[in-house]
């Protein structure tokens, strides 16, 4: 726990001035935090098959492409350019012909791949274009994110009895679940009607956080299922305590997902 808990204060430490500068400096530092996890999607599925270096490199060109130039948006409305998408998947299927190998390089390969880099790519892209339009959007997702995870530990820890997936993830309750819903719930919709927009109607902010608190927790269900898959515990040891960078991520990624179908509402 001791380790745990200074690690997140130095992660705390080294993002928080970033997140609050925003700008290019923001953007770069959330498509290296982007790289380490999709770095961690190769490494796990290398645990079972090699990846050709040829194919690690063209992924993370790929990615890159995704996360600082792949959307335009304007007045909440996001383009994608449908050129990087094309591109993406010729890139990393016409690689199964010339290899001719399916040992050393398959299409499941590819199609791994190739959901890899586009899911990672436009999370962390939206995580740019959201500090673009405003901080508050940013926080708010955090907030939710957090206090859901931290009294879902807590109350899974004090009174969790009953598994939620045990197959899946073996600490998690239901009671954990109901109750980092909860607070998350409050502190989410507390910062947004306080914060950022006082006069938006209650109802459909507890609504919408509800979903966001409840869809962030089987987000981090479907990385573990990943995990679970490949045999691992974690997705690296890049933060003591903590493990990888998707092992942070895992719930954010989903409920910054989540929350493009509202942000025309919200």
């Amino acid at each position: 726990m001791k380790t745990r808990i200074i690690s997140a204060a130095i992660m705390i430490a080294i993002l928080l001035p970033i997140f609050i500068m925003g700008g290019t400096i923001y953007d770069i530092a959330i498509w290296f935090i982007g790289l380490l996890g999709l770095k961690e999607f190769l490494d796990i599925k290398a645990t079972k098959k090699p990846i050709p270096v040829f194919i690690k490199i063209i992924s993370y060109i790929l990615f890159t492409l995704l996360v600082l130039i792949s959307m335009v948006e304007s007045e909440f409305v996001i383009s994608m350019d449908f050129r990087l998408i094309t591109g993406l998947f010729i890139s990393l299927l016409l690689p199964v012909t010339l290899y001719h190998n399916r040992e050393t390089y398959s299409v499941n390969d590819a199609f791994y791949l190739i959901g890899s880099i586009f899911f990672l790519g436009v999370s962390f892209n939206l995580l740019t274009v959201l500090r673009d339009w405003g901080l508050e959007y940013i926080i708010y997702l955090f907030v939710i994110t957090i206090m859901t995870d931290t009294y879902a530990y807590f109350g899974g820890m004090l009174i969790g009895k009953n598994k939620l997936l045990e197959s899946v993830s073996p600490k998690k309750t239901i009671e954990g679940m109901v109750i980092g819903t909860i607070f998350g719930t409050i502190f989410g919709v507390t910062y947004y009607h306080i914060m950022v927009e006082p006069t938006l109607a209650l109802s459909i902010l507890v609504l919408i956080t509800l979903f966001l608190s409840i869809l962030g927790q089987f987000g981090d269900l479907v990385f573990s299922s990943i995990k679970r898959y490949f045999g691992k515990k974690d997705f690296s040891n890049l933060i003591p305590g903590h493990g990888g960078v998707l092992d942070r991520f895992d719930s954010i990624i989903f409920v910054v997902l989540g929350f493009m179908f509202f942000i025309t509402i919200i």
